[in-house]
């Protein structure tokens, strides 16, 4: 899922420090999460969801232009 945040935000022309700024964390969680170092929010949430029964579905747009990625319950 990094390499796919990292490819989407290099699509629309942002910067790491840009997109993290916009999210409001810090460039070096967004650093770790684009490069695999850190997954264990996603990891937590999905548990999460699964535990409740919700049916999880993620999918990115193949060009930028499709607008951005979104989850399904």
């Amino acid at each position: 899922m990094g390499a796919a945040v990292a490819a989407a935000r290099r699509d629309r022309g942002l910067t790491q420090a840009e997109l993290a700024e916009q999210l409001g964390i810090d460039r070096g969680y967004l650093a770790a999460i684009e490069t695999g170092r850190t997954n264990r929010l996603i990891e937590h949430l999905l548990r999460a969801l699964r535990r409740l029964g919700a049916d999880v579905t993620v999918t990115w747009p193949a060009a930028p232009s499709a607008g951005a990625s979104r989850v399904d319950r």
